[in-house]
């Protein structure tokens, strides 16, 4: 009955705010592993109070959950709660005055612009055919001119590169839009990978008549595309090969890299906002840290009285 009501909601709050599918499943993580516990202690899912959630979360700190994780849970158990309240399945949402974690300011790891440009280079040479050296290539290449997660990138529909566009069309978190301007070496590589693709497509749908993917990045997976798991791997092998630590590199640092390199050479910390798909400029304004540190840095290293 629990696990139905669960899935329910997972259901409902997909439908209501067409939440990603991973936002989907870190709920159902997060409330499977709190219904566990309310079973391991005699409890029932409906009627738990105020205070047995704060047990739980204090369980959850015990174990030694990062502040991040412990904060999602509770965000969960809140919209969890808030469902059977709208529902008419309890007359409260329990967790609503629940105050959480928060989550730590560290400041997001970044790359260098000359081990941007070493990861750049090893691509272009990355991989045992012409066709895997071309993929690597326009992968990265769109990764750091469009700061794109790393979920949008190996999604995007082959549709958004025909026609050699200037700016692509990434669909976000929450189904949100987003339109991202294409450098001219991204736009090169994009349309070299796309020859290559609609050419290995045709000879694959002659030979075995599989239909055409919609994807810019197919794979023979269940999602139909490169999974982001492929990618990290693929992005830590590119990592050794450009002589860049592996353990600093990720597809999220390339991410931070791309927006705190635009902030250093000048762009609008809005414009930025606008190019990651961030909802609140709070979130882009860690940029700035970055910079402030960079700069601090600098003249305590370089100054000649320092």
């Amino acid at each position: 009955m629990s696990a139905q009501l669960i899935a329910r909601f997972i259901k409902a709050h997909a439908a209501e705010l067409d939440a990603a599918q991973n936002t989907q499943l870190a709920y159902a993580r997060d409330l499977s592993d709190y219904l566990d516990w309310l079973e391991a202690d005699g409890a029932a899912l409906l009627e738990a109070d105020r205070a047995r959630i704060e047990a739980y979360l204090v369980h959850c700190d015990a174990q030694g959950l990062s502040r991040a994780t412990r904060a999602r849970r509770l965000a969960s158990l809140r919209q969890f709660y808030r469902f059977t309240f709208e529902e008419g399945l309890r007359g409260d949402n329990p967790a609503i005055q629940i105050r959480g974690p928060g989550r730590s300011k560290r400041l997001p790891k970044t790359l260098s612009m000359a081990q941007v440009d070493a990861l750049l280079e090893a691509a272009r040479s990355h991989g045992r055919t012409d066709f895997e050296r071309t993929r690597t290539a326009c992968m990265i290449e769109l990764l750091y001119a469009t700061g794109m997660r790393v979920s949008e990138l190996v999604g995007l529909p082959v549709a958004a590169a025909r026609g050699d566009p200037d700016m692509l069309l990434v669909r976000g978190k929450g189904g949100k839009e987003r339109m991202v301007p294409l450098s001219p070496p991204a736009r090169t590589a994009m349309a070299a990978w796309l020859a290559m693709r609609d050419s290995a497509e045709e000879a694959a749908r002659q030979a075995h008549r599989t239909p055409a993917s919609p994807f810019l990045f197919p794979g023979r997976g269940k999602a139909g595309h490169m999974t982001r798991q492929n990618f990290f791997q693929l992005l830590k092998a590119l990592a050794v090969q450009a002589g860049v630590n592996p353990g600093t590199v990720t597809p999220h640092v390339l991410r931070h890299a791309f927006a705190t390199h635009l902030l250093e050479n000048g762009a609008d910390l809005r414009v930025i906002q606008m190019l990651l798909g961030h909802a609140d400029l709070s979130t882009t304004e860690i940029y700035t840290h970055v910079l402030e540190s960079r700069l601090k840095e600098l003249v305590l290293t370089k100054h000649p009285l320092a």
